[in-house]
């Protein structure tokens, strides 16, 4: 939820504060011109059809550290686990993937239940960014401080933080009330290039009987350029703490970098599998 939430933050923009520091040819355009290119842009990213990518993710949490192998077909995405804790996997880590991957291609139904988990996300993001005019105030930051990714870029840099006018009509939309922070947007493409947040209070679900989310989180999310005009996650880093269901707290650490993005061609999620089971793996 709070991924989708991040991922939406720089969708819209309602407000501009003249400051020193900032070019006066900025000055003159309100922060709300580039939100709602951005907004475009990041639901074509969401939905975007006809382009589909091979990439690496790593992750690095509590239980472990993993790379996997994605595939995006035109069913959805497919993954194989091909390291485990910076090692090769064992026969036995293998076996299981094989397995698991090799009962997909004979259980469409089930492959198809997954993908609609994915596309309950996609709305979800939906209905955040198109809340982003009301729920978020942004100003333009003097000085404008560069993220340094790509030099010969000038990025444009907007913080943001919460309406006070704004009431939240949904549970999702409650996670948007805390956080606050700073969007890097690429002029040229108007996609966002980097986005930082802090949870500066807590955030409540449901009143708080579902979930609560402590005060001093942190949250990062990056994209770059996969190619032909496709803009997609590089990485995302969470810290925060949760509360589930007024028993149980939860301190989440998390890292997740994508790479190595290539086009692929179009296939089925039975040849995609097919695809990654037929790859070596790598062995150091």
């Amino acid at each position: 939820m709070l991924v989708v939430a991040l991922n939406a933050l720089a969708a819209c923009a309602q407000t501009a504060t003249l400051s020193p520091g900032i070019p006066d040819w900025l000055q003159k355009i309100p922060p709300r011109t580039w939100a709602s290119d951005v907004t475009a842009n990041t639901l074509n990213n969401l939905h975007r059809e006809g382009s589909f990518l091979r990439y690496r993710v790593h992750i690095v949490d509590a239980k472990s550290d993993r790379v996997r192998e994605v595939i995006e077909s035109r069913d959805g995405n497919v993954a194989r686990l091909i390291l485990f804790n910076g090692k090769p996997l064992t026969p036995e880590q293998d076996k299981a993937e094989r397995d698991r991957l090799t009962a997909m291609l004979s259980d469409p139904s089930g492959f198809a239940k997954h993908a609609r988990g994915d596309d309950s996300g996609k709305k979800i993001a939906d209905q955040l960014i198109h809340l982003m005019p009301e729920a978020m105030n942004y100003t333009y930051v003097p000085g404008q401080p560069q993220t340094g990714h790509n030099p010969a870029v000038t990025e444009i840099v907007i913080d943001f933080e919460p309406n006070p006018k704004f009431h939240p009509p949904t549970t999702t939309a409650e996670s948007l009330t805390g956080l606050r922070g700073r969007t890097w947007i690429d002029p040229q493409s108007r996609q966002i290039v980097r986005m930082e947040g802090t949870i500066f209070k807590g955030i409540n679900f449901g009143w708080g009987m579902l979930a609560h989310i402590y005060p001093g989180g942190k949250l990062v999310y990056e994209q770059s350029d996969a190619g032909n005009g496709r803009w997609v996650y590089s990485k995302f880093v969470e810290r925060i703490s949760v509360r589930a269901l007024m028993v149980k707290s939860l301190n989440i650490s998390t890292d997740v970098d994508a790479s190595d993005f290539k086009s692929i061609p179009s296939m089925s999620y039975q040849e995609a599998i097919q695809l990654l089971l037929s790859t070596p793996l790598p062995t150091k």
